[in-house]
């Protein structure tokens, strides 16, 4: 694997790559409102994205509308169990944020390859970052892997990922005030209202409780919060008291947020206590690259017989393990078995990149090396539009993409697979390089 470009930037300059984000649309698999702690809907912001926007961006717009919409809001509320006067504090001194209208509809130029996308998150600061975390913090990783079995390296790369390590949850100028963006999108965002009013009524809730007052707040435009990026949802549903101080808060000391991502991961998850997240494998000469479609599942003794073996050398530690193959470059790529607790990670956020760059940063922050095989980087990755086209040509021959917004994912993947092992293309490994769209543009 290149060895990433060393510069001299901060925890926040290094972390903010990943969140110049979209939010996406989509089924649970892709980002349903419950699945993704982190934005409630969508991959996209993981595909491309970042956790702040830009401090110069429009602060809220007071409207008369709004103000209407408040007053017929209030009896929702009223049925949540939120206090009147809760309600009629926060809301009267709510300005809706309007910028996030543009956030919630930016497009992204390009996406990354996934090496690009997974080394620029698994450089020397967040490893060097993390392995400080796991000593200064081995108290904390001690009781939550003692109640929960999530592995401590694991969590802290998710938190990594997710924050730089708790920089940017603290860090106002990458911030924005969470109630007046989730009232400006409940208001009048009517693609996703549903979800949005529901967010602002958990929102208030929190703050009926009294775990936090509105000012406190504060996070990305689509409303997540604090160490590990929660939604409301998530902070009332997940969160927990793990430093006993009689309320739940993802900000501050991360002994509640890193606690409730450890829950989140088992409840909703369902990590598997002692089960690592899956190995680096070596498939062998004239493997059927179908069967890495990241669906068919296998126990790794039965992977193990079929002349697949790790690429360290080494046996597998629980030939028991159920994995999936894939294949996330293509045949050309590394050749991963993904475990139950890789799709543990893949559920606080579903993306394939996301969870992969957290695995592996888990591994670097271990002491564990780069992938044995290199990643392709002389192959041409396609652009969006390319992207898009060939979406658009799978769907038309009747294959399921998920749709066509130049980005690709398991949904993308699957259906190339699929066209491939269809028209008799190998290797059949779902991967859009430019012979896939060569070979589609050619009927």
């Amino acid at each position: 694997m290149p060895s990433p470009r060393r510069e001299n930037r901060t925890s926040i300059d290094l972390a903010l790559p990943r969140r110049t984000f979209l939010i996406g649309v989509g089924s649970l698999a892709l980002g349903a409102c419950s699945a993704s702690p982190i934005a409630g809907l969508g991959a996209a912001k993981a595909e491309t994205g970042t956790i702040a926007t830009q401090p110069d961006a429009p602060g809220p717009v007071a409207s008369t509308g709004f103000t209407e919409w408040v007053a017929t809001f209030r009896a929702r509320a009223m049925a949540k169990g939120i206090s009147p006067a809760t309600y009629d504090r926060v809301m009267a001194a709510t300005v809706p944020d309007t910028a996030v209208y543009k956030f919630d509809k930016a497009q992204p130029e390009f996406q990354e390859p996934i090496w690009r996308y997974v080394d620029r998150r698994t450089g020397e600061y967040n490893v060097d970052t993390g392995r400080k975390r796991i000593r200064e913090y081995s108290a904390l990783f001690d009781r939550i892997e003692e109640k929960y079995g999530v592995d401590r390296y694991l969590l802290c790369g998710l938190w990594g990922l997710e924050s730089s390590f708790g920089d940017l949850a603290i860090a106002p100028k990458y911030m924005r005030k969470v109630i007046p963006c989730l009232a400006a999108l409940a208001w009048g965002e009517p693609r996703r209202r549903t979800y949005w009013e529901a967010e602002l009524l958990n929102a208030l809730v929190i703050v009926d409780r009294g775990w936090a007052q509105p000012d406190d707040m504060i996070g990305s435009w689509a409303g997540a919060m604090g160490h590990t990026q929660w939604m409301p949802e998530v902070w009332l549903a997940m969160g927990v008291d793990f430093d006993g101080d009689g309320r739940i808060n993802p900000f501050g000391k991360p002994d509640d947020a890193l606690a409730g991502t450890a829950r989140y991961m088992v409840e909703r998850g369902r990590y598997r206590r002692g089960e690592p997240w899956g190995h680096e494998v070596m498939l062998p000469a004239k493997f059927d690259a179908g069967l890495a479609d990241g669906k068919i599942q296998k126990p790794m003794a039965q992977w193990a017989a079929m002349g697949v073996r790790r690429a360290d050398g080494k046996e597998f530690q629980r030939p028991d393990m159920v994995a999936r193959l894939w294949l996330p470059a293509g045949i050309n790529g590394p050749a991963l078995a993904l475990g139950t607790n890789f799709y543990a990670v893949k559920s606080y956020n579903p993306s394939l990149k996301y969870a992969l760059a957290i695995c592996y940063l888990s591994d670097k922050i271990r002491g564990l090396g780069a992938f044995v095989k290199a990643w392709p980087v002389e192959e041409r990755s396609l652009t969006m539009a390319e992207t898009q086209e060939v979406q658009e040509r799978l769907t038309a021959l009747g294959f399921d993409t998920g749709g066509s917004d130049g980005r690709f994912g398991e949904k993308t993947q699957g259906a190339i697979q699929a066209w491939q092992k269809s028209i008799g293309m190998q290797p059949a490994d779902g991967y859009p390089s430019d012979k896939v769209l060569a070979r589609l543009r050619g009927g």
